[in-house]
């Protein structure tokens, strides 16, 4: 979902941005009024993450899974290992791509318990000559997330915080870099946003793209070629929306609400469950089956008409999602839960 107000706004100066005769679709990205939707826009989001100079803000395309080959390429410097943790099915696609770049030692695979929890931090096998390690904050499809930030030392932490950022605060000093797809707490798809340590710019890969060059890229600001405007703009309107909500901290006392009553009912339910480990539950993705699976189809299409939609899960595990991003309200979720109390009255 995007936040109806951010939609309203867009509507608004859809064809007449501030007076200036055009659309955001129809401006020279390299104009004055794109630049100052441009400035903005990082200027806000530095200011919700508070990010400091001390890294790059880049605002790329081709979604966070072009990532999982830049990261490599522009972070080994020199290096052949790199740790991943293996905890779903994104952190799978990471590490297949990484792969092709280096050595991939993996510090805990979830796949053997089905990525229904996170192994013991005792039993994590970093490497001590690894050019960086990643993670992935939060599996989306099998709603599986970290609860604390795992400690790597002085070996720059790369997290895809795809489906998490802006959903509360993170100290961004942590890391070495953070990339995140927009299509989830940010804006429509078309756009990545890649947070990235100064000092880890360069040294890149000898054969790595010009495009996926860091440095490259922030040197141009992220205007090397032309960028996903539109996109960046709309980011822009949501930055500005979240700070309207009272910043980061409103926006995860609304998450923790919204995630701890969707489970409390799934709990307390004798039709619905939910397999992953309390500790490590998504706040953003809560997938659950029904214990009769015959009874799926009936509940997406009475969902449907309830106007509870997108509630069928990945086509890798079957049941449903719930996906309850930044701009899912509290009273969506109200809702799920009112239907999903009348459908167990009904089939339980």
């Amino acid at each position: 979902m995007l936040p109806a107000e951010v939609m309203l706004q867009a509507q608004a100066e859809m064809l007449d941005w501030h007076n200036s005769g055009m659309s955001v679709m129809e401006m020279s990205h390299r104009g004055p009024e794109y630049s100052s939707i441009a400035q903005k826009a990082e200027a806000e989001l530095r200011e919700l993450l508070t990010i400091s100079d001390d890294y790059a803000v880049l605002f790329l395309q081709g979604g966070a899974s072009s990532q999982f080959a830049m990261i490599p390429m522009n972070l080994l410097r020199g290096k052949t290992k790199a740790d991943y943790f293996n905890t779903g099915a994104w952190s799978e696609k990471a590490i297949s791509e990484a792969q092709k770049y280096c050595d991939v030692n993996i510090v805990t695979d979830s796949t053997a318990n089905h990525c229904t929890t996170i192994a013991d931090k005792n039993t994590w096998q970093f490497s001590a000559d690894a050019a960086y390690v990643h993670y992935t904050v939060n599996e989306t499809i099998h709603g599986l997330e970290f609860d604390d930030i795992p400690d790597t030392g002085d070996i720059p932490l790369v997290a895809d915080f795809s489906s998490t950022l802006l959903s509360r605060p993170i100290d961004v000093s942590r890391f070495g870099l953070i990339y995140a797809g927009a299509q989830k707490n940010i804006g429509p798809a078309g756009l990545c946003i890649v947070i990235v340590r100064r000092d880890l710019l360069g040294d890149t890969l000898a054969a790595t793209p010009t495009m996926f060059n860091y440095k490259i890229q922030d040197d141009n600001g992220s205007m090397y070629n032309t960028p996903a405007t539109y996109s960046w703009y709309l980011a822009g309107l949501v930055f500005d929306w979240i700070k309207q909500q009272g910043g980061l901290v409103a926006m995860a006392e609304i998450n923790q609400r919204k995630q701890t009553k969707l489970y409390q009912a799934i709990d307390g339910s004798t039709l619905f469950q939910n397999p992953v480990d309390i500790r490590y539950r998504s706040w953003m993705n809560v997938p659950f089956t029904l214990v009769n699976d015959s009874l799926n189809t009936q509940f997406l299409a009475d969902a449907k008409l309830a106007g509870l939609l997108s509630l069928k899960g990945h086509k890798a595990l079957g049941g449903m999602r719930a996906s309850i991003y930044n701009a899912m309200p509290e009273a969506g979720v109200d809702a799920l839960i009112a239907f999903m109390s009348e459908f167990e009255r009904k089939h339980g």
